[in-house]
């Protein structure tokens, strides 16, 4: 029988994550380093990763490897896809996390209906599903190669819900149909993954929550009244729940979306 000290520990996995420099990557790749494993962080060209990687290394003394990609370029995506099957032999845990969230001053983006463009909605599905999806499958092989295998996807409560449009009113904030969209798809690839790369690959979902990022406090206050648990999330909310996922702690789970929303769905 195992403890669960030991089902916690990952010390030997390799995990990739993407969007592994922004607030939730970086969380992530604190957790799992903590846990043991080493990681290999991907964000986009540019990204510096020098203080994240010093300080981690520090910390908790893991292997680090950085990669830069603009994931919405195919053509990086596959450069980056041969490099990670060149430089490592297997991985054990991939975190699809890197997602297209745009800003209100992106044409077509944060705006009405119809004022929303294709070439905004195409870069999110590109980024938000179409990336996803293609890193899966190129690297699954890897991934069955070792043991405790976990692909986890993040999300979204737009990916199972609508948008609640008073929290908007008087603000420069939207809720592209994009965004929702490719969430959505994201949960239900994940569902597909679960039953074409079982037994070997476990393959789960997180639907977080809005997470606050100092948003105007009209929405704030609308959005905290909204939530049974009062408060927006903050990226420390979801240590747990990638411990959890990413570690045998969770050997028997797989095609589960585990929503950390403060009960949002809930009503």
């Amino acid at each position: 029988m195992s403890t669960i000290k030991e089902m916690m520990n990952i010390k030997g996995r390799c995990a990739l994550i993407t969007g592994a420099a922004g607030g939730l990557g970086s969380v992530m790749a604190d957790t799992l380093a903590e846990l043991g494993a080493d990681l290999i962080l991907v964000d986009r060209p540019g990204t510096d990763y020098k203080i994240m990687v010093d300080l981690l290394r520090k910390q908790w003394n893991v292997q680090i490897w950085t990669y830069n990609c603009d994931l919405e370029e195919h053509n990086q995506r596959l450069e980056l896809l041969e490099l990670v099957k060149k430089n490592h032999a297997e991985i054990s845990i991939l975190i699809n996390n890197a997602a297209f969230i745009g800003d209100s001053n992106l044409k077509g983006w944060a705006a009405p209906f119809e004022q929303q463009t294709v070439e905004t909605w195409r870069r999110a599905l590109e980024v938000n599903l179409t990336a996803p999806f293609h890193l899966c499958q190129v690297l699954s092989p890897l991934l069955k190669k070792s043991p405790g295998a976990v692909i986890i996807n993040i999300g979204s409560i737009y990916g199972e819900y609508g948008p609640d449009w008073r929290l908007y009113e008087d603000t420069s904030m939207g809720n592209p149909a994009a965004y929702g969209a490719s969430k959505g798809g994201l949960i239900q690839l994940t569902r597909w993954l679960t039953t074409t790369l079982a037994p070997s690959i476990r393959v789960n979902a997180i639907s977080p929550g809005g997470i606050f990022r100092n948003q105007p406090d009209a929405f704030l206050k609308r959005y905290e009244s909204r939530t049974p648990l009062a408060r927006m999330g903050t990226e420390e909310d979801f240590r747990g729940a990638i411990a959890y996922l990413a570690t045998d702690m969770s050997k028997y789970v797989s095609g589960h979306v585990l929503a950390v929303d403060g009960g949002w769905g809930i009503w």
